[in-house]
């Protein structure tokens, strides 16, 4: 389960959140494209954009419940 003490400074504000379990298997990329890039220095995803649309927050909840690490977390904001 994601931890949201250990969220990416990077994450845009809101519900969704990357924390520092990620391992970059680009999951959450191929599943929600629209909201989630990845830190190419640091190699791992973040949330760069929140939900804007219903398909936008299935598509984010798809990635939430696809993510091998459960990296993604939902803080219910």
């Amino acid at each position: 389960m994601a931890n949201k003490d250990a969220k990416y400074p990077d994450n845009a504000p809101g519900k969704f959140y990357v924390d520092d379990t990620c391992i970059d298997c680009d999951a959450c990329r191929a599943t929600a494209p629209d909201n989630f890039a990845r830190n190419e220095d640091g190699g791992y995803s973040f949330v760069n954009k929140q939900p804007s649309n219903d398909e936008e927050q299935q598509n984010c909840v798809d990635a939430m419940e696809g993510c091998p690490v459960e990296a993604i977390g939902d803080d219910g904001e």
